[in-house]
């Protein structure tokens, strides 16, 4: 039978063989058994009876243990199973059936299909990414993919110091350990900002929360097109609003019935900007002809809405192939740099 290895959670660099012995020999010790059966009943073996085998795991759950099986599968290639995480972020709001999750996932299932892999769908608390980490440590998948940086970029660098094989759908940043593919997000809110600008939009607003990377990075590229057209972004159109779309109704609301003057709107997914039309009718506000509104993302529904959205392209087709692809690298034990890709605009009736 396999060796099973044996990790102190929250310590990096405690996997020496040595220290493997000594912790199945305490939990052995304490549960009056061998270190056979303690090797035994932390792999799941039927040989040891349901109440030694819950006995020997609650010890080993009290010690802070955690059974380090998805080494173990990655070396003996037993799992064929990815794991795809969807933190869900309580500030954000952002729900799993939000158009971008689905088709991002729909891509990423599509490309694990085509390289012989199956896909576990998980959805975790955003404050406790480390739990991403117990699916590899559990056994249940050999790499996981995590959709969205939030505000975790330390968590995300912890997990890929402890060698989860992990790739992340998001922004590069400073200092980062573990391997991101995204969409240029810097890119984008230039290209869209730029856009609203040639057409002769003045005083533009942003609708994102920048405490997430990825929004900061397309609130840099407002700032930049600003720049580039030798303007000064009014600081009282940078509207903080979560990936929740009521919320975007009541920015709106607040925003017109305070004067401040706006003829533009670059709202950081499709669905904010949706309700940003919405909200801009009901205050009797028309579509574009008083206010220009730029989507992000291009999901199938920015070409059915009335109007038409205008909005960033995000390449979500391709992200699954390259996040698949990124994670095959490191499941072969080699370096997968960060990826950035291109985005485009593409215009419609709200934004011409």
């Amino acid at each position: 039978m396999p060796k099973t290895s044996l990790t102190k959670a929250p310590t990096l660099g405690s996997d020496s063989s040595d220290r493997r012995r000594l912790q199945m020999a305490d939990i052995a010790r304490l549960a009056g058994v061998s270190v056979a059966t303690v090797s035994r009943a932390l792999s799941g073996s039927t040989l040891v009876n349901a109440e030694t085998s819950e006995r020997i795991k609650q010890l080993a759950q009290s010690l802070n243990y955690s059974i380090n099986l998805g080494a173990q599968n990655l070396r003996l290639q037993k799992n064929l199973t990815v794991g795809v995480v969807v933190p869900y972020d309580a500030q954000s709001r952002q729900h799993i059936s939000d158009p971008f999750f689905l088709s991002i996932i729909g891509s990423i299932a599509d490309a694990l299909t085509d390289h012989g892999y199956d896909m576990l769908l998980s959805r975790v608390d955003s404050e406790r990414l480390d739990a991403a980490s117990q699916l590899f440590d559990s056994g249940k998948v050999i790499g996981v993919i995590i959709i969205g940086q939030w505000r975790h970029h330390d968590q995300l660098n912890q997990l890929a110091a402890r060698n989860v094989p992990l790739v992340v759908w998001g922004g590069e940043l400073p200092q980062q350990l573990y391997c991101s593919v995204g969409g240029d997000n810097r890119d984008g809110g230039e290209q869209a900002t730029a856009h609203l600008l040639r057409a002769g939009r003045k005083r533009i607003a942003f609708l994102g929360d920048a405490a997430l990377p990825e929004v900061w990075l397309r609130r840099e590229g407002y700032w930049r097109a600003h720049a580039q057209a030798t303007q000064t972004p009014d600081p009282q159109l940078e509207l903080a609003v979560p990936f929740e779309p009521d919320a975007a109704r009541q920015v709106i609301d607040r925003l017109c019935s305070s004067g401040v003057a706006f003829d533009g709107v670059l709202a950081c997914s499709d669905l904010l900007a949706i309700h940003t039309v919405q909200a801009l009718r009901a205050q009797g506000r028309t579509v574009p002809v008083d206010v220009s509104v730029v989507g992000y993302d291009d999901m199938p529904l920015a070409a059915f809405c009335e109007p038409t959205l205008t909005t960033v392209h995000q390449p979500v087709v391709e992200a699954g192939a390259e996040l698949v692809a990124a994670l095959l690298l490191l499941l072969k034990g080699e370096r997968a740099p960060a990826r950035t890709l291109p985005v485009h605009m593409v215009v419609r009736a709200s934004a011409p």
